[in-house]
């Protein structure tokens, strides 16, 4: 079975920086993107930033200049660096991965994971 932890999350006051890992577990082929989404109370879930197995990095403009999406591989973890945290970036963080492989009769196989989700809480 395949698990996402998430760790990280918080309160933080506006200006103050956070760091999430989010850390893949179990059974896997390869995962080939990795992405933090976020959900704020009565919104619909957000991309805030992806990142493939080759580094190439996707930022939702809200938080471009501000965030950083990183990844190790050998570690299959992926982490969201945030600084000048606003109170709107207050939400529950997802983390996401997509595994991609084939199977054993040479059929290609993706699935998507998702972690529990970490409360980040940015306030004074």
């Amino acid at each position: 079975q395949v698990q996402l932890v998430e760790s990280g999350g918080g309160l933080v006051q506006p200006g103050g920086s956070l760091r999430l890992s989010c850390a893949v577990s179990g059974r896997i082929f390869s995962i080939t993107a990795m992405g933090w989404y976020r959900q704020a109370p009565g919104k619909q879930r957000e991309l805030v930033a992806s990142i493939t197995s080759g580094g190439s990095t996707n930022y939702a403009d809200s938080v471009k200049g501000r965030f950083t999406i990183s990844r190790d591989n050998a570690k299959n973890t992926g982490y969201l660096h945030m600084n000048s945290l606003k109170p709107e970036d207050t939400a529950v963080f997802y983390c996401n991965a997509v595994d991609s492989g084939y199977s054993d009769y040479g059929e290609p196989i993706s699935r998507d994971y998702w972690g529990q989700g970490t409360q980040v809480t940015v306030s004074s």
